[in-house]
């Protein structure tokens, strides 16, 4: 995989309109990663417009619901024929596994390949602190994040995401396999904005992770393609 092809630039944008845009602009990123926002706004419309330019589709809505509602949801995401596909660790077992068994049943109905299913570990906006007093979890985070990626993995998902802190224990407990997506990754030469638990690009990619997750940096540069430019370069010495 070379050093484009591991960069997932987020649409986080209102509406189609603005999403194709971005994707005009930026015509050269393969990989585009659609929330709950734009989700939101335009439903699986805009899947399609990005299927119809040849686009790999991380659809990061991070379903985190009982069992059969998780189940229901994954059949019908996985109908979509996208590539990634996120659900919280914290569903728990029953539903990590309906998960499973639902994005392979959609998929099959559907005459697509299956979606990688993606673990959500904890969002790189929750802070250490955060975790302890504000969730009131009593593990380390990085044992927390190692633990509902192991969860994740016994239940047959391909992946996780994880913030670049973790992910270098995530790469070596859970071995070369196990797919994992890191945002929160921000240049030297980038604002942090709301994440907490960040690195460069390049220190990600050394740690382990397959892929970044890199929106801001890009979509929010004076010159966007410049940016991405740069990104890709300072990968290319470590992809």
């Amino acid at each position: 995989m070379n050093a484009e092809q591991r960069i997932i630039v987020p649409l986080d944008v209102p509406d189609e309109q603005s999403a194709i845009a971005l994707v005009e602009q930026l015509p050269q990123v393969v990989w585009w990663k659609v929330g709950l926002e734009l989700f939101t706004s335009t439903g699986p419309k805009i899947l399609e417009v990005l299927k119809s330019r040849q686009k790999r589709i991380f659809l990061d809505l991070k379903f985190h619901d009982i069992p059969n509602t998780v189940a229901g949801a994954c059949r019908s995401a996985a109908s979509y024929g996208v590539d990634l596909l996120t659900i919280h660790a914290a569903s728990g077992n029953d539903a990590l596994k309906a998960a499973t068994e639902a994005a392979q049943e959609g998929a099959t109905q559907a005459g697509v390949k299956p979606p990688k299913l993606i673990a959500i570990t904890l969002l790189t906006s929750i802070s250490i602190k955060q975790l302890a007093f504000d969730l009131k979890i009593p593990l380390e985070l990085p044992e927390y994040a190692l633990e509902m990626a192991l969860l994740a993995q016994e239940a047959g998902f391909d992946g996780a995401v994880c913030s670049p802190q973790e992910v270098a224990q995530l790469r070596q407990t859970c071995g070369d396999d196990f797919l994992l997506v890191c945002p929160g990754v921000r240049p030297t030469w980038a604002e942090k904005g709301d994440q907490k638990r960040s690195l460069t690009p390049a220190q990600a990619i050394k740690a382990g992770a397959d892929y970044l997750v890199i929106g801001r940096p890009i979509t929010t540069a004076t010159e966007p393609e410049l940016a991405w430019k740069r990104i890709s370069e300072e990968l290319s010495t470590v992809a």
